[in-house]
Order: structure tokens, then sequence, then C-alpha cells
């Protein structure tokens, strides 16, 4: 685990709020239409969803996205076209034991 990167990586007010509303999906955001219904990926979000509830340009969101994939943040799927994130929970368990336990 890269503690710096994801110390880099939730540095962003938007980068933040996404991993916040990921934590409850079903909440925060609409039905997934075109997430096969026997897909093992309960809780991923397509990109349009995400960029969307954002109000930034898709490009911008497709780039925060992976910085937070690349940080170990999140992990992403690939269903036809589309591209679903979910939250990477053992990362954020483990980046949580680290503040609790180092800082």
């Amino acid at each position: 685990m890269d503690t710096m990167m994801i110390f880099k990586t939730l540095s962003n007010e938007t980068r933040m709020q996404i991993l916040e509303w990921l934590k409850k999906p079903d909440a925060n955001f609409g039905p997934q239409l075109y997430l096969p219904p026997d897909a093992d990926f309960k809780g991923g979000i397509c990109v349009g969803s995400i960029q969307e509830k954002t109000g930034l340009a898709q490009s911008v969101i497709s780039s925060y996205l992976m910085l937070m994939k690349k940080a170990g943040l999140l992990e992403s799927r690939r269903f036809g076209q589309w591209t679903y994130y979910r939250r990477n929970e053992e990362t954020i368990r483990k980046f949580a034991d680290f503040i609790k336990n180092e800082m």
C-alpha cells in the first residue's frame, strides 16, 4: 500500500466525495441499467453515473477514477462498453488501520 499516493489522491475534494458516494452506491446513484444482473460486481457504478453526479467532464472523472484505482482505493470491471467502479474495501481498511496505529 502506497500511503503517500493515497494521501495525494484524497487531497482532492471531488475524489474524496466520489469515495464517500461509493460507500453507499444504492443511495447515491440510480440503478445501473447496463450492469448485467448476473455480474459479480456488487456496488459497481458506471463512469457515466459518477460523471453525471459530479457535473465535471467525463475526461476529468475518468482521470480521477484511474488515479484512485492506481492508489488502490477503487476496483474496476468492464462489461461490454461500460466500465464500473467500486471501493476497494481492503485497501481502505488497511489505510484506516495505518492512520489509527501509525499516526
